[in-house]
């Protein structure tokens, strides 16, 4: 009965059935304990199906069992991935105790083995998580030697996947490309072990976006969903690839499949260690669709419940809190997360909002700090869309400084950049900002088919704030006729309503906050009311807003 069951085990192992698997060779385990081997092929199985518990309860009987055959090399082998997956839930205790029971295995017994390498990995993630490149890289040059004396197809690509990200982060970006794709072509041949398969997917994708390498990002994505999709019964790795298929869908405008990715991914945070890893992150990518929507009550809680899980929601909650009219809240939680974080690319993903936040709010002088830190990451650190980010922050600041000539070259460059990435969103809010460059140059026709397009793909995308940002630099005659206003009295009413100070208006529409003092001056006085809530709920009473 057991053979049999084993051998079903094995069978459905191969086929990367998982839950048939695991259900076999846990039958098989209760008729009779399992050997070593067994034991190890059902660790697995449970990993794969998010039972981090069983998992490590199978590799530590199934170390036990190698000790018992005189197997040494073996039993350093299950000690280091119950040391891994400890290490992963956050438990550095046990796991470095785990990692130290295999290292005086190995130097007790004077074995020279593959697990010599997999022992390397801690000190490497050490050497990684403290910025040291050169150390992270001769220790994963180290790993892949072990691998190849071996011939540990999984410690070979450990080993090279390293060596790439520690090339690319000391700027030999080409070099470090190299490697990492011709790991990625043994993950995608299938010649990996299933756990490493997933780790060295997620890692790499993840390695992607944290250096802004997006087309990349987007292929390996697609790659690990092709992955999963070829196991329907699996649980690991299926959060972090729902994660990462959000961001990306986001990116290219299709927010309600990003938005629905997300949920099914923080549905998944009770299964399996690396799923509960970024369920955080899976909130914080509904709250930026929620925002981008408009729908501020639904982004603030996944924010909330973002922070809840131990995921920052920034810059997401500044940038709600900007639209909400609440500046010096969204520019002291912009300024307090720049101050923690201190890590370059880190540090990129807040700038862009923080330049403008701090263009809202009138503060030019952080402003220019940060667009020159963003630009020197962009010459840092090589990249199409930190170039595009870049470009982007430069022509916005330009603008603000009354220098349209330099503000509409940065942003045709930027423009043109999220056109090759494929951000209809990014695209469309450069060519508003390209619009009010035209109209400062006294092109009011480019200006105004620069505002249709950008309209056009706003409303495409469901971006219902921005919608009505757009309309609001583009009041038409007979609307300003029927109210007496102005074309640019209605603009200003438009942004009043919209909870803008003075100060941030005559940033928006490039001009001085005198000018802009004097415009809602005339708005009160044509609309025969004395306060600024007065107008706002005159222009909704008149479908303005």
């Amino acid at each position: 009965m057991q053979a049999e069951l084993v051998s079903q085990g094995r069978e459905a192992f191969a086929r990367r059935a998982w839950p048939d698997a695991y259900e076999s060779l846990a039958l098989a385990d209760q008729a009779a304990r399992l050997g070593a081997e067994e034991l190890e092929l059902l660790a697995t199985s449970a990993y794969m199906l998010g039972r981090d518990d069983e998992h490590i309860r199978a590799l530590e009987r199934a170390h036990q069992a190698h000790l018992d055959a005189g197997d040494i090399p073996r039993a350093a082998y299950c000690a280091y991935w119950i040391g891994h997956n400890l290490m992963l839930r956050g438990e550095i205790g046990p796991a470095s105790g785990w990692f130290g029971r295999a290292q005086r295995l190995l130097e007790r017994e004077g074995e020279d083995c593959a697990s010599r390498g997999y022992l390397l990995i801690p000190a490497l993630v050490g050497h990684a998580i403290a910025g040291d490149h050169e150390a992270a890289y001769e220790t994963a040059t180290e790993i892949a030697e072990i691998g190849t004396q071996f011939a540990d197809r999984d410690l070979i690509a450990i080993g090279l996947h390293e060596q790439g990200h520690a090339l690319v982060r000391q700027g030999r970006f080409e070099e470090g490309l190299r490697l990492v794709d011709e790991v990625m072509v043994a993950v995608t041949a299938g010649e990996l072990s299933p756990m490493v398969t997933g780790i060295v997917y997620c890692n790499t994708i993840g390695f992607w976006q944290s250096v802004y390498e997006l087309r990349r990002a987007r292929e390996w994505t697609d790659a690990l969903t092709r992955w999963c999709e070829q196991q329907p019964g699996m649980v690991a790795h299926t959060g972090v690839c729902l994660v990462h298929r959000a961001e990306i869908m986001q990116l290219q405008g299709a927010w309600d499949a990003a938005l629905e990715e997300a949920r099914r991914a923080g549905e998944r945070f009770a299964e399996g260690v690396l799923n509960e890893r970024v369920c955080g992150k899976a909130f914080y990518r509904q709250g930026e669709v929620h925002r981008l929507r408009g729908e501020r009550k639904a982004a603030e809680e996944s924010y909330r419940e973002a922070h809840r899980r131990g995921f920052e929601p920034q810059p997401g909650l500044a940038l709600l809190r900007l639209a909400e009219g609440k500046h010096d809240a969204a520019s002291s939680a912009l300024r307090r997360v720049l101050d923690e974080s201190s890590q370059a690319r880190a540090r990129a993903a807040l700038l862009p909002a923080y330049v403008e936040i701090m263009l809202a709010a009138g503060e030019i002088g952080e402003a220019r700090d940060g667009c020159r830190e963003l630009e020197r990451i962009s010459r840092e650190h090589r990249s199409d869309m930190l170039r595009a980010m870049s470009a982007q922050a430069r022509g916005a600041l330009a603008l603000a400084e009354g220098d349209h000539q330099t503000a509409l070259a940065a942003l045709r460059q930027a423009w043109h950049a999220w056109q090759e990435l494929e951000a209809p969103y990014e695209a469309a809010c450069v060519r508003v900002l390209v619009a009010l460059g035209c109209r400062a140059a006294g092109d009011e026709d480019t200006a105004a088919w620069e505002l249709d397009a950008a309209r056009d793909a706003f409303d495409r995308l469901g971006a219902v704030p921005d919608v009505a940002r757009v309309d609001s630099l583009t009041a038409t005659p007979r609307t300003a006729a029927v109210h007496g206003l102005t074309q640019r009295e209605l603009q200003v009413l438009r942004l009043v309503a919209g909870g803008a100070t003075n100060k941030a208006i005559g940033v928006e529409l490039v001009l001085s906050e005198r000018t802009i003092d004097r415009h809602v001056t005339n708005i009160f006085a044509k609309l025969r009311v004395s306060s600024r809530a007065a107008a706002t709920a005159w222009a909704y009473e008149h479908d303005l807003v």
